[in-house]
């Protein structure tokens, strides 16, 4: 048998009532929502079952979908453990907190700070974010390195890039990669450019949050979106998490490298099945599996 790899989605899973039956149903994800609760200047709970405007907002977004994602992980924690894990973007930190890097308090007051430091480094109408589908990253690439404030913001899977900076630039990489062949280049419903350099600000205010949360070495190895490369030792990873900001993350790399350090088994932990998707996309020959709901964790209680 290969190796299992937990992995969690970032920004944009989000939705009214995501975990709301692991809270109802398992006492160890009610205990992680009251965690949330207990550390915050906000409702979680509010916002991610009731809460419709706030839960699309930034600052709101990323302490929610963690609580979600850790009050869906630990049931299945009590079934199956992972070999390593993983996260997109604000994912990310649901994956240090299951491989033991950081206290899960720690973790959702460093991500209402992210929230806040994202939204509010770039007025809103200045940046954005954009899909470019059926290109490749060689194009995307050349076009990117061309236009001034652009760049890559996820490298997702083949035929998937997303691309972030300024407006004005996107529209003129638009234009370029329209006429270079791509399928389609379209404005995501996003409040800012984010995985930009135009967010590096953002990262150099989350690190002064970094200096004095405790780091541990990872019980269970994670793969970082700055370099798609294992992380086994504490020594780097605040600084990987400040970085984390304004570059781009490298989602299809690391799950290559996951599969090329022997995973065959994937399995999302969280609202959606966006993780799932990219992955069949990568590589169809590896088993996936999604947790969304209580009832889904059935699936881990059949022979993998």
């Amino acid at each position: 048998m290969g190796k299992i790899a937990f992995v969690f989605p970032g920004q944009g899973a989000q939705v009214i009532g995501m975990a709301k039956d692991f809270y109802e149903e398992c006492q160890s994800s009610k205990e992680i929502f009251a965690s949330a609760n207990a550390c915050l200047d906000i409702d979680i709970e509010k916002i991610c079952f009731e809460d419709e405007e706030k839960i699309h907002l930034t600052e709101y977004t990323q302490p929610a979908l963690l609580t979600a994602c850790m009050a869906i992980a630990k049931p299945v924690l009590e079934i199956i453990q992972p070999d390593v894990t993983a996260g997109l973007s604000l994912g990310e930190y649901t994956a240090l907190v299951v491989s033991g890097v950081m206290d899960f308090t720690d973790a959702v007051k460093l991500t209402r700070k992210r929230g806040i430091y994202m939204q509010n480094e770039v007025p809103v109408g200045l940046g954005g974010m954009y899909a470019v589908l059926g290109s490749t990253k060689e194009t995307i690439d050349e076009v990117c390195q061309s236009i001034e404030g652009v760049s890559v913001a996820n490298y997702n899977c083949p035929g998937q890039i997303i691309i972030s900076g300024k407006l004005e630039g996107l529209e003129e990489a638009k234009e370029k990669l329209t006429a270079a062949g791509a399928k389609r280049v379209m404005p995501l419903k996003v409040s800012g450019p984010f995985h930009s350099k135009m967010l590096v600000g953002a990262g150099e205010k989350l690190a002064e949050e970094l200096e004095p949360v405790t780091i541990s070495t990872p019980k269970i190895p994670y793969v970082t979106n700055v370099t798609a490369e294992y992380i086994s030792e504490a020594a780097p990873i605040k600084e990987l998490l400040a970085q984390q900001v304004s570059s781009s993350v490298r989602w299809q790399e690391s799950v290559e490298k996951m599969i090329a350090e022997g995973v065959d088994t994937f399995v999302e932990i969280g609202p959606g099945h966006t993780l799932t998707s990219l992955i069949k996309k990568i590589d169809r020959s590896v088993t996936l599996i999604n947790i969304e709901k209580t009832e889904d964790l059935e699936k881990l209680r059949q022979p993998l």
